[in-house]
């Protein structure tokens, strides 16, 4: 059990700091039903599960190999994170009658609404639908796997780790790291959602723009970080 805990602090310290998985799961909290918060947040789980589990076998060391597969990455990352970004930073505008049932978009959809379950705005939608599930998916793949230096520093992080593990070791300490991400942003997710009643919409749209901007400015960051790589 003792590398069980191990592998589980270790993921609460690898996945806790606030990055874009993070911002994203917490805006699907404010914006959407329980339920499709928590599909949101399951979709991110899946998404990190496989990364960490990539970085424990090492992909780091592919990037580092193929320095033109870390650029490419970079370039497209840094996009597709900026246009995110702006999606929530400045969202598209919405008559009343359909500001609240327009509730739920998130980053993914590149159109967040401001609406929230409070009085008198009406509820989110309560399913996201294909095309909401396919873009909440993509939007997940993104923000946890366009950042190859966070593949890198999980790899020099989780793989120093399996380097002195052995096989039967790696087992429980690699299932501790997985628990950690399971409990995170299935407890961010619901302890945000419980609370997201007491924001009124002209809030929920100050906190959208501001992780709207937040995630630009990752983007941003990926986008220097290729051209540089580039010249």
């Amino acid at each position: 059990m003792g590398l069980y805990f191990q592998g589980l602090t270790m993921g609460l310290a690898y996945v806790a700091p606030i990055g874009m998985q993070n911002l994203f799961v917490i805006n699907s909290a404010l914006t959407r039903t329980r339920r499709n918060a928590l599909i949101t947040a399951a979709i991110v789980i899946f998404f990190d599960i496989v990364l960490s589990l990539a970085c424990f076998f090492g992909i780091g060391a592919l990037m580092q190999a193929h320095p033109w597969l870390q650029t490419v990455v970079l370039g497209l990352g840094g996009a597709v994170v900026v246009r995110i970004g702006l999606g929530l930073l400045l969202p598209k505008k919405k008559s009343t009658s359909e500001n609240g049932a327009g509730a739920g978009a998130v980053a993914a959809a590149a159109t967040a609404s401001t609406a929230s379950p409070v009085a008198g705005a009406e509820a989110p939608a309560k399913r996201l639908g294909l095309r909401g599930l396919l873009k909440t998916v993509g939007t997940a793949c993104v923000v946890t796997w366009f950042n190859p230096q966070a593949i890198i520093d999980g790899t020099l992080m989780l793989g120093a780790f399996a380097a002195t593990l052995s096989a039967q070791q790696a087992t429980p300490f690699i299932t501790g790291v997985e628990t950690a991400s399971v409990m995170w942003f299935l407890g961010v997710t619901l302890v945000v959602n419980a609370f997201a009643h007491k924001f009124n919409p002209k809030i929920i749209g100050v906190l959208n723009r501001v992780c709207g901007g937040i995630i630009v400015l990752y983007g941003i960051k990926l986008l220097v970080d290729f051209a540089m790589a580039v010249l």
